[in-house]
């Protein structure tokens, strides 16, 4: 036989240490630690978008309220003359120009003047008593309600209505909406709603 180790002899196992045998794993387990660490550290910036904006033109701060300021008689003056020629259909002419813009709808004067405009009308000769009621009130809007209080015996309903009253570009009040306010009826008893 040769002084070559024999392989059919038997041989003493070379033991390794511990650390050797776990070395693979320690290296596997610090690679995914490193990518995930990686990975929440790019993507965890919350306050950075990622979207492109739809303007880079910095929004106005329109957050503030200005500040309330006493009815301008002008205005109360130009609401009292929309309901005696607008709301009653009487003097059209002199109401176009007390209307604003939401009411006239782009409305030439000859179209206004045939009575079909976005007004809603209520028979202001049998009013007695029109008493108004300031919901706000700022130096280029005010939104006043109108009670509409008829005679008695006349043959209307009682009415409030409320009123967005805005200065146009020449300063000039204008009654910019017109809209009743009131409270939908509500059946009691029905099969509908679970009485009976």
């Amino acid at each position: 036989m040769s002084a070559d180790v024999d392989i059919f002899q038997r041989r003493e196992r070379v033991k390794k240490p511990g650390w050797r045998k776990a070395l693979p794993w320690l290296i596997g387990a610090a690679v995914v630690v490193a990518v995930i660490g990686i990975l929440v550290w790019k993507y965890s910036d919350t306050g950075t978008s990622l979207e492109t904006p739809l303007s880079t033109v910095a929004a106005d701060d329109r957050s503030q309220v200005p500040k309330t300021a006493k009815l301008d008689p002008g205005a109360r003056r130009v609401a009292r003359e929309f309901i005696k020629t607008a709301v009653a259909r009487k003097n059209l002419r002199a109401a176009y120009p007390l209307a604003g813009p939401m009411i006239r709808q782009d409305q030439t004067l000859k179209e206004w003047m045939t009575g079909n405009i976005a007004v809603i009308p209520y028979p202001v000769d049998a009013v007695e008593f029109a008493p108004m009621k300031i919901d706000y009130s700022y130096p280029r809007e005010a939104q006043i309600q109108v009670a509409l209080l008829p005679k008695d015996g006349a043959n209307v309903k009682s009415q409030l209505f409320i009123a967005t009253l805005v200065k146009n570009g020449q300063g000039q009040w204008q009654v910019n909406s017109w809209v009743p306010r009131s409270s939908p009826m509500i059946p009691s008893g029905s099969e509908n709603n679970g009485g009976g």
